[in-house]
């Protein structure tokens, strides 16, 4: 029954290890554990899925105000009323496109300054 394959010998049977008797007590605590640690990553996943969906409602209640003043704007430009917040917006835009202006105006007479000069 002993077969030499290869300059080993080779017993007839299963591969591999035999199963060793293994403690049922231990079996059972490492299964408990197991448990316990799985019941910890559903917690902790089932609150981070909480969290994130009480952002994504937060995200969304300020996107429905900010679309609200919007269709309010509409309607007072629809009327023939500009509101004061476009009025700033635009007065603002207009500042800050003077400011741009100036500032590449100044740049310019330096770079010619700095250029004219040896």
């Amino acid at each position: 029954p002993l077969q030499v394959v290869g300059g080993k010998v080779k017993k007839p049977g299963k591969r591999g290890r035999k199963p060793a008797k293994i403690d049922l007590k231990a079996k059972l605590e490492r299964s408990r554990q197991s448990a316990r640690e799985c019941r910890a990553r559903k917690k902790l996943r089932y609150q981070y899925l909480e969290e994130l969906v009480s952002s994504r409602e937060r995200a969304i209640c300020a996107l429905r105000e900010e679309l609200e003043m919007y269709k309010q704007w509409c309607m007072a430009m629809d009327q023939g009323k500009i509101p004061s917040e476009i009025k700033a917006l635009l007065t603002g835009e207009e500042q800050g496109k003077a400011q741009q202006n100036s500032t590449k105006l100044a740049k310019a007479v330096k770079t010619e300054a700095n250029s004219s000069n040896p």
